[in-house]
This record gives structure tokens, C-alpha cells and sequence, in this order.
């Protein structure tokens, strides 16, 4: 990330306020290359999904498009992004466990695939098959299954049961029905789960190939996989595994071992989203007021919680001095501008601040910006800082009164 002075950030606050986002998007896609590097050291036939409701900035999701990579998306919202990206139907995957049927139904005539949630889902696409015999319908299966994580997830389709059977069954005795796609995904960051996930769903293809016929074409593991942050920040966050090639170890590493006698080799879909935007963008407030209370020492700045969306965690800060008049704080904590009362951005803070100081808050790429609720205040703008402070990038302006409320009736 580019080192600001307080010149720089002068001249930001001037022109954007007195919070806002800077995002280093030559950050995102060196994400992006080592992540891949790291999967196709060991498995070559391999592609990124980028998970767009992580942090659906269009410029992050052209970069995806741009190095061949896919959109997965969960909404008929996120799919709109993806094609006003230029995304083709064909590189989006769409998962979730609702979908608006007339967008579904022109999603997968278009060449899209669909990833089955239920039962229901498929009901629905096997009659859109039958309207339309001479249109090709690509989709996957959400496979569930347990990988030991103490979770029991509430989405795709029990591998065990009569559900997945039958589905499987039926895809199998149609001619307009391409399982194209296998894919899991599992919330917690741990390398052990992704060795676990893999490995079944390697036994899912075999068994598809077998028992059914069913050649698959892509195995997607989904995602859940950190990316490159302090290790203070690792343990704060419950990330007991980190780093692009201890995840690559524990599932592409496995895949090559599997098909290193098979002339098919299926593609290796993962569908990373924090492993790749986390730490490409951070949050700049400045500091409003500084006041003590029973001997706790509470600076006031122009951002919120609700900005980062990190709850009781203290991600990497950096303070830029823009006063001369310092006091030496012990225990400090940063609050927000908000009416809450537990709206802290960061607790703890020992050393020198003054008010119009600035705080940098990094690591702040992942589930912020798509979770910033309209309350209190209009979100901020977002700087691509990447060519320079001189050559900045608008990715996205201020909100309005006009933005939020044009839906009401005053």
C-alpha cells in the first residue's frame, strides 16, 4: 500500500471530507496472481470466482474479468453487477438459497450456471428443461456435508440423502441438463476443513462418475480462505490459518495427487473473496474531539464501526500527526460518530494525538462497504490511490440525501 503524508492527506480531506475509503486496487490484483500462482503451482487446471458480496466494487470485479476469472455471485443485484462489469453469463456461478425465478430462468438460458440450493430450485429448472428441449442448461449441485467445523450449515444438498440421489438420478436422464459443476463452501478459515472438503468432494465426483454416468467438469471448494494480514490481527479475526500457500497445500495439492493418472482433469474453482480484497483497501477519519470521562480518555473521529465491520476487533491503525498541540494518551479508545454506545473502532490506544489527526485503519476491504447500513450517515467515498496521489481514481462518490431517500414519499 502507498505511504501517505500528511500533505497527502491534507489534500484528500480537502477534496473527499473527512472520511473516507482509499483503495489500492495494484494490491487486488497482486492478490489475485499470487493466489493463483500459489493453486496452480500444484494444480494447473485452476480459476478464481471472485465472491462479489464480499466487496462488489465494479473496478475489483472488471480486474477478475480482465485475468479470465469468474463472478460468483448469490443475487439477482450481484448478477446486474457482473454483467454491467462485462462479465459473460457463461463466467458467473450463482449460489444462494433464494433466486428470483424470471432473472434464474434468463440467467441459464443464457448460458449461466446455476449451483442448486434445494429441492425446490432444481423442481424449477427441471420444467424450465422441459419448456424449452432444445436450450442447454448448465448447473451444479451445492453439496452439504460435514467437515468437523462444529457448524451444521443450512445450505445445499445433504450428500446423504434421498434429495441428492434423486436429483443426480434425474440430471443423469436428461439430454438438456449439464451438471457441469460440484461446489461446497464452508465459513470457517482453517486449512484442516479445506483438506476435509476436498477430499469429499473428490469421493462426490467419483461417485457421480460412477454411479451415474455424470462427468463433471468443475469442482469448486468455494471459499474461506485468509490471505495476507499480521498475526495479531489473524488471532483477533480466529484465522488459525493464513497465507495463500498453506490453503493451496490442504485442497490443489490433493486434486494434483487424485487426477495425476487421469487423462480429464476437471477445473478447480475456488471463489476467494477476503483472501483477495482485505487488505487492498484501509479507511481515513479524522479525529473531531478528544475528551476524558471518569479517567478513560474517548477520541470522537468522523468514521463508525459500521464503516469496517469489525465488532470488538482492533485492525492495523497508523495515526498521522496534523497538529502540533500532542498529549500522551494511555488506554485510549476510538469511537464513532454514531448514537451507539459500544461504536468503537479501535480500543486501547497508547501514544501521542491531538484533535485533526488522522487514523488509517487498514485491512478494511472485506464485507465493509456492501455492510454499511444508511444509518446516521450516507456511507463515504471510495479513492483508488494506485497511480499516485496526483492521479487519483473516483470508484465511488459521496452519498446523498438524494441517493438514500428517493425510494420514500415525503
Amino acid at each position: 500500500m502507498i505511504n501517505l503524508s500528511i500533505e497527502d492527506l491534507n489534500k484528500l480531506n480537502k477534496e473527499f471530507g473527512d472520511g473516507f475509503y482509499l483503495l489500492d486496487s495494484d494490491v487486488f490484483l497482486k492478490n489475485y496472481f499470487d493466489l493463483s500462482e500459489s493453486f496452480k503451482k500444484y494444480y494447473p487446471n485452476f480459476n478464481i470466482a471472485y465472491s462479489y458480496k464480499t466487496n462488489y466494487l465494479p473496478k475489483l470485479c472488471k480486474i477478475v474479468n480482465q485475468q479470465d476469472g469468474f463472478a460468483e455471485v448469490v443475487s439477482e443485484m450481484e448478477l446486474e453487477i457482473a454483467l454491467k462489469s462485462g462479465v459473460e453469463y457463461k463466467k458467473i456461478i450463482w449460489n444462494g438459497p433464494i433466486k428470483n425465478k424470471n432473472s434464474l430462468s434468463t440467467f441459464l438460458l443464457n448460458g449461466g450456471c446455476s449451483n442448486i440450493d434445494n429441492l425446490e430450485e432444481w423442481n424449477y429448472i427441471s420444467t424450465l428443461s422441459d419448456k424449452n428441449p432444445n436450450e442447454i442448461f448448465n448447473i451444479g449441485i451445492r453439496c452439504n456435508f460435514d467437515v468437523g467445523d462444529g457448524v451444521l450449515s443450512r445450505f445445499g444438498i445433504d450428500i446423504n440423502s434421498n434429495d441428492f440421489n434423486y436429483i443426480s438420478k434425474e440430471i443423469a436422464s436428461r439430454k438438456n441438463i449439464k451438471l457441469i459443476s460440484i461446489q461446497c463452501h464452508f465459513a470457517k478459515r482453517n486449512a484442516s476443513y479445506w483438506q476435509k472438503r476436498t477430499k469429499t468432494m473428490l469421493g462426490i465426483y467419483e461417485k457421480l462418475k460412477t454411479e451415474f454416468n455424470i462427468q463433471v467438469e468443475r469442482i469448486d471448494l468455494g471459499g474461506a480462505l485468509s490471505g495476507n494480514m499480521t498475526e495479531d490481527f489473524a488471532k483477533q479475526i480466529g484465522a488459525t490459518s493464513y497465507g495463500y500457500n498453506l490453503f493451496a497445500e490442504s485442497s490443489a495439492k490433493i486434486v494434483a495427487e487424485h487426477f495425476k493418472d487421469s487423462t480429464f482433469k476437471p477445473v478447480l474453482i475456488i471463489e476467494p473473496g477476503t483472501a483477495l480484497a482485505a487488505d487492498c483497501m484501509r479507511t481515513v477519519f479524522k479525529v473531531l474531539n478528544i475528551k476524558t470521562i471518569n479517567n478513560k480518555p474517548i477520541a470522537t473521529v468522523y468514521g463508525s464501526q459500521k464503516n469496517i465491520s469489525m465488532q470488538g476487533i482492533n485492525p492495523p491503525i497508523k495515526i498521522v500527526h496534523n497538529n502540533s498541540s500532542l498529549k500522551e494518551y494511555t488506554n485510549l479508545d476510538f469511537a464513532g460518530y454514531t448514537c451507539i454506545e459500544t461504536d468503537y473502532l479501535y480500543k486501547g490506544y497508547n501514544g501521542k494525538l491531538a484533535e485533526g489527526d488522522y487514523i488509517i485503519l487498514e485491512n478494511c476491504g472485506s464485507y465493509s462497504v456492501v455492510m454499511k447500513p444508511p444509518f446516521i450517515l450516507p456511507n463515504f467515498p471510495i479513492i483508488d490511490i494506485s497511480n499516485g496521489i496526483e492521479n487519483v481514481e473516483i470508484i465511488k462518490r459521496l452519498e446523498s440525501f438524494d441517493n438514500l431517500f428517493s425510494t420514500y414519499n415525503f
